[in-house]
């Protein structure tokens, strides 16, 4: 920290959690940070609420992408409510897209970690989600849980088993080219990436072809940087929103998020989500450097 706080700040750049890095960390760098640059609550953010942090920093990736997929699926005119939903990973991210997924209605069928998958037809229940969560902090496994529930587990990725919809949630390139073939054949209808690039070029370019709406990370997993900046708006202004404030502006956000997609990506009566976000990011750059 150091030698980082001389690049690091809220008006330079803003670090934030990751695999492996949640508010715990953060906070070791930010109380040594503070020792550096006393006044300055917004240069990190992913905090601990008690050092200035926001309510749903941990919650908000996961839910941003349900939010999103929410948005896909209404041009589509098909409720989310009852989908089979694929999810892979068992850390921040995948657990609570699979609680938000739960609570609107979905069915989700798998959850994995670096082993293998569990797999529940039936659905997972929002009280297997906080076991699972509580077996993760005790350095458990999914299959572990998967003996303490008898539920189905295999080694290998959740995208063997038929579903509606797809969840990336684990780790870059977890969904390849023969996994994109198996989802197709499935019936799958919707992948939203909810980790950093989990799907390779060559099996989103198989998604594309089959028609099949693609939710890229580069929007869809938007909600963890976005409330990252209402923590900073929190911190500059010396307030504290409630996670009711919080989740509804995050909502607001995924909301226009999923629009600008629209508004760039819309070709006749497909959307291509992935350039509509790229040329959306591309404009709002130009624009800026030709004002400013």
């Amino acid at each position: 920290v150091a030698e980082l706080q001389r690049h690091v700040g809220r008006e330079l750049d803003v670090p934030a959690g990751d695999i492996g890095v949640g508010a715990r960390e953060i906070g070791f760098l930010f109380g040594e940070f503070k020792r550096f640059h006393p006044d300055a609550a917004e240069a990190m953010t992913g905090k601990p609420l008690e050092l200035g942090g926001s309510a749903l920093r941990e919650e908000a990736t996961g839910f941003g992408v349900v939010y999103f997929a929410e948005e896909m699926l209404k041009q589509e005119e098909s409720p989310l409510e009852g989908q089979a939903c694929a999810v892979s990973g068992a850390g921040n991210v995948a657990l609570h897209a699979a609680e938000k997924l739960i609570e609107h209605g979905a069915r989700v069928i798998t959850l994995s970690d670096s082993g293998g998958f569990v797999h529940s037809e039936k659905g997972f229940s929002e009280d297997d989600v906080a076991r699972i969560r509580e077996l993760k902090r005790e350095r458990g496994s999914i299959q572990d849980f998967a003996e303490e529930t008898k539920l189905d587990y295999q080694e290998g990725r959740a995208w063997e088993v038929p579903c509606d919809a797809a969840f990336p949630c684990a780790t870059q390139n977890e969904l390849e080219e023969a996994d994109a073939e198996r989802l197709i054949e499935s019936g799958c209808r919707l992948v939203c990436e909810g980790a950093n690039m989990p799907t390779t070029d060559a099996a989103e370019e198989r998604f594309r072809e089959a028609g099949v709406l693609f939710g890229p990370s580069k929007a869809a997993n938007a909600g963890g940087v976005a409330v990252s900046e209402f923590e900073m708006a929190q911190a500059a202004s010396r307030q504290r929103w409630s996670a009711e404030k919080v989740d509804e502006r995050l909502r607001e956000t995924m909301r226009h998020i999923h629009e600008c997609c629209l508004e760039h990506g819309k070709d006749g009566d497909r959307v291509d989500y992935a350039g509509g976000a790229s040329r959306a990011a591309f404009v709002r750059v130009a624009d800026a450097m030709l004002h400013f």
